[in-house]
């Protein structure tokens, strides 16, 4: 049976390391389509298993946490990263420092 998009994308989320943060772009990309970026937004949105998909560690492009973050707001977000030794620089996630490098093939 083949995967949804949204289970694709959880799929990929749940492969984020401990201390690192993927953008939208680059989880689209990894689970099949570069294009998308917003379908994961809603995906993780939706999350159905917070506890086992760490949709927190998804943040955008430039390194900004969701103001919409589902599951406590923004703020939340940060602790969630800040307690995974990830830090900011003006409200940012040091993407050069924390993003994942996984490959996309």
């Amino acid at each position: 049976m083949e995967q949804s998009a949204f289970e694709k994308i959880y799929e990929v989320v749940k492969q984020i390391p401990y201390g690192q943060v993927a953008t939208y772009g680059q989880v689209a990309a990894l689970a099949g389509n570069k294009r998308w970026a917003r379908v994961v937004g809603y995906a993780l949105h939706v999350n159905p298993d917070p506890d086992h998909i760490p949709c927190y560690r998804v943040v955008n492009k430039e390194g900004r946490v969701s103001d919409a973050f589902a599951f406590g707001g923004g703020n939340r977000q940060v602790e969630l990263l800040q307690a995974e030794g990830v830090e900011f620089i003006d409200g940012y996630v040091d993407m050069e420092r924390y993003q994942w490098e996984r490959p996309v093939y």
